[in-house]
C-alpha cells in the first residue's frame, strides 16, 4: 500500500463531504427567506443520515461481493471484515476502509442533490424517509452497477463512469424530477414570483462546489497519480467554460452578464465534466463545458416551461440533463490512452461500442431512479404525507417545521 495515496484520498473525501454543506447555501440562497433554513437544513441533515447508513449496510450493498450484477452483499454489514490495514477490490494501494470512506462521501451528496426539486413543500418527517428508501433501492444498487465488482452496467456492458454522471447525477435528477411531479407544484406556482433571496448564498455555494469537486473528480482516480492530475484539469477546464458559455447566453438573452447565471454555469461543467474526467482528452473538457450551458439552459427555460412541472431549483435541469449530456460525451470522447480501464476508445475515433453502451446505461439508470422513486414516495405516504399543509407552507417552512427563523429581524412580505 501506499501512504501517499492514503493521504490523497482521506483529503479528496473531506473535500467530497464539504460539498454538501456547499449545496446547503446554493440551494438555501435560491429560496425565499422563510423557507432557507428548511432548504439548508434539508441537504445538511443527510449528512448523518447517509453516513449512518453507509456503515450500517450501505457499503456491504454497494460494493461487499456481487448478486446477479445488481446489489452487493452483507458480508461487510458494519463495516465488520472491512480492513485498516489490507487494500480491497477496488484499489491496490489504499486500504478497504479508505475507499469506503471515500465512497461514503458520494452517498451522501447524491440524495441531498434530490432536495433542490422539492424546495418549499415537501415535508421534512416525509423527506427523512424517503431518503432512507432511496439509498436502499436507488443508490446502493446504482453504485454497485456502475462501479461494484461484477456489476451489470460496468463489467458486464462496458459503459464507465468516472465519477458519478449515472450514480450521482442522473439518478438524483431524474428522481427528484419525478418526486416535484408526485408533490404538485408550489401553491401559486404559475402567478407567484419565485425570486432567489441571496445572491451571496449562491456564489459561496457555487464556489464551496467547485473546490470540492476537485476531490470527487480527481479523488475517483483513488490515488495520487497522474490520471489524478489529468481529472482536476479536466474538471477545471469544463467548469471554466460552462461559466463563460452561460455568461454569453445572459448577455444575449438579457443583454448583461447575471452572478446567479455564472455560478450556475459553472456548476453545470462540474456535472457534465463528472463521467468524463478521467477517460476524456483536456480538449474535449472544453467542448463538453462549453455546451452543456445551452443544453441546459434549453431544457430549464423551454422544456420545464412547456410541460409546467415545478423543478424549484432545477435539480433535474441542472443534474439530470447534465448528467446525460455528460455521460453521452464520455462515450463520444474517451480515449482509453488516457483510461485503459475503458474497453473501447469514443465515437470520434471510429468506435461505436462504448457510444451505445453509455446510451444503454442512461436509459437503465433513468428507469431505476423513476421506478424507484415511485416505490420509495408510495412506500413513505403510507406513513405520513409527503407535502405540508397549505397553511404550512404559506406561512414558511421554517417557522413550521423547524420553529426557527433565519432572519428575526427581518418583517417585510415574502
Amino acid at each position: 500500500m501506499n501512504t501517499g495515496d492514503m493521504a490523497f484520498i482521506l483529503i479528496a473525501s473531506a473535500l467530497v463531504l464539504f460539498m454538501t454543506p456547499g449545496l446547503a447555501f446554493f440551494y438555501g440562497g435560491m429560496v425565499r427567506r422563510k423557507n432557507v433554513l428548511n432548504t439548508m437544513m434539508s441537504s445538511f441533515f443527510i449528512m448523518g443520515l447517509a453516513s449512518a447508513l453507509w456503515v450500517i449496510v450501505g457499503y456491504s450493498l454497494s460494493f461487499g461481493g456481487n448478486t446477479g450484477g445488481v446489489i452487493g452483499t452483507l458480508k461487510w454489514v458494519g463495516l465488520h471484515g472491512v480492513a485498516i490495514d489490507v487494500a480491497g477490490p477496488y484499489s491496490s494501494t489504499i486500504p478497504n476502509l479508505a475507499f469506503a470512506t471515500f465512497q461514503m462521501m458520494f452517498a451522501i451528496i447524491t440524495p441531498a442533490l434530490i432536495t433542490g426539486s422539492v424546495a418549499e413543500r415537501m415535508s421534512f418527517k416525509a423527506l427523512f424517509g424517503f431518503i432512507v428508501l432511496w439509498s436502499l433501492l436507488v443508490y446502493y444498487p446504482l453504485a454497485h452497477m456502475v462501479w461494484g465488482e461484477g456489476g451489470f452496467l460496468g463489467s458486464v456492458l462496458g459503459s464507465v463512469d468516472f465519477a458519478g454522471g449515472n450514480v450521482v447525477h442522473i439518478s438524483s435528477g431524474v428522481s427528484g424530477l419525478v418526486l416535484s411531479i408526485i408533490l404538485g407544484k408550489r401553491k401559486g406556482y404559475s402567478i407567484a414570483s419565485y425570486r432567489t433571496h441571496n445572491v451571496p448564498f449562491i456564489i459561496l455555494g457555487a464556489s464551496i462546489l467547485w473546490f470540492g469537486w476537485f476531490g470527487f473528480n480527481a479523488g475517483s482516480a483513488l490515488g495520487a497519480n497522474g490520471l489524478a492530475v489529468h481529472a482536476f484539469m479536466a474538471t477545471n477546464t469544463s467548469t471554466a467554460l460552462a461559466m463563460l458559455s452561460w455568461m454569453l447566453i445572459d448577455v444575449i438573452k438579457q443583454g448583461k452578464p447575471t452572478v446567479v447565471g455564472a455560478a450556475t454555469g459553472a456548476v453545470l461543467g462540474l456535472v457534465a465534466i463528472t463521467p468524463a474526467a478521467g477517460f476524456v482528452p483536456i480538449w474535449a473538457s472544453m467542448i463538453i463545458g462549453t455546451l452543456v450551458s445551452p443544453i441546459c439552459y434549453f431544457a430549464m427555460s423551454v422544456i420545464k416551461k412547456r410541460f409546467g412541472y415545478d423543478d424549484a431549483l432545477d435539480a433535474f435541469g441542472c443534474h439530470g440533463i447534465g448528467g446525460m449530456w455528460g455521460g453521452i460525451a464520455t462515450g463520444i470522447f474517451t480515449n482509453t490512452s488516457i483510461n485503459s480501464s475503458a474497453k473501447w476508445d469514443g465515437l470520434i475515433y471510429g468506435n461505436y461500442h462504448l457510444f451505445v453502451a453509455q446510451i444503454l446505461s442512461i436509459l437503465i439508470t433513468i428507469a431505476v431512479a423513476i421506478i424507484g422513486t415511485i416505490i420509495c414516495a408510495a412506500i413513505v405516504r403510507i406513513f405520513t404525507p409527503l407535502r405540508v399543509s397549505e397553511s404550512d407552507e404559506k406561512i414558511g417552512l421554517d417557522i413550521t417545521l423547524h420553529g426557527e427563523n433565519a432572519y428575526p429581524a427581518f418583517n417585510g412580505l415574502d
